[in-house]
């Protein structure tokens, strides 16, 4: 009998490793990447994006509210409409959820841009501390196939060009009512968007230890300007 409750069991697993019931989270939110990139990490808590859920709050931006046609007296916070883009993975496996919300999910962060990282961040470390060790490379790729985001412009798009006629093909409600009819300052331009540190983080010297493609488009850019940051151990 032991050999038919064998395959049993492992029929069992194999169905729940492909219908996720014992994965573990995708989304594991921006303390685990603060970790390791402490400097980008301060820089980001300056930014549009960490205030993005306390904006969704009764009486903040009164005015661009009025002007978007929604009332600034009302909680946003719980607003499916809303909230979506205000924080990382919306109802997506581990992300944020309305009803049990996690404060590490609640503001654009880390991963609504790189990716949900709970697949890829292992592998970042391990990359990380073999290049500490004895100047090992790791290969972007093997990032890519877990999940990382190299090219996270679509995830960008998905908020700031959500609106009817923004030419955006991606477009469906609940559209944003921020939009450029309503005000210029939300037109969307993603090259010009992606290097205010108002909305990002500011950029410090990486060490080398991810080589080959794919590469960000401004990766090259950014690091000929960045400043050194604070420093971390990968085994933290």
């Amino acid at each position: 009998m032991k050999q038919p409750i064998t395959y049993i069991l492992a029929i069992i697993a194999m169905f729940a490793f492909f219908t996720g019931s014992v994965v573990a989270q995708t989304f594991e939110g921006r303390s685990k990447c603060s970790s390791c990139h402490k400097s980008q990490a301060k820089s980001w808590r300056d930014t549009a994006h960490a205030k993005a859920m306390q904006s969704l709050r009764p009486g903040t931006r009164e005015e661009a509210k009025v002007k978007a046609g929604l009332d600034p007296e009302k909680d946003y916070t719980k607003d499916p409409d809303c909230v979506g883009c205000h924080v990382d993975g919306y109802e997506q496996r581990g992300g944020y959820e309305i009803k049990r919300p996690k404060r590490q999910l609640a503001a654009v962060g880390c991963e609504s841009c790189h990716g949900a990282g709970r697949d890829y961040r292992g592998e970042h470390r391990k990359g990380g501390q073999a290049f500490e060790r004895n100047g090992t490379t790791t290969e972007r790729s093997r990032l890519a196939s877990r999940g990382q985001d190299y090219e996270f412009e679509e995830a960008c798009k998905a908020c700031h060009l959500n609106y009817e006629g923004s030419g955006w093909e991606g477009n469906k409600p609940p559209y944003t009512p921020f939009t450029p009819e309503v005000d210029e300052k939300y037109t969307f331009k993603f090259d010009d968007m992606v290097k205010d540190t108002g909305a990002m983080h500011e950029h410090y010297k990486l060490d080398g230890a991810f080589v080959g493609e794919p590469e960000f488009k401004y990766h090259k850019e950014f690091q000929a300007n960045a400043k050194e940051g604070e420093k971390a151990s990968t085994d933290e």
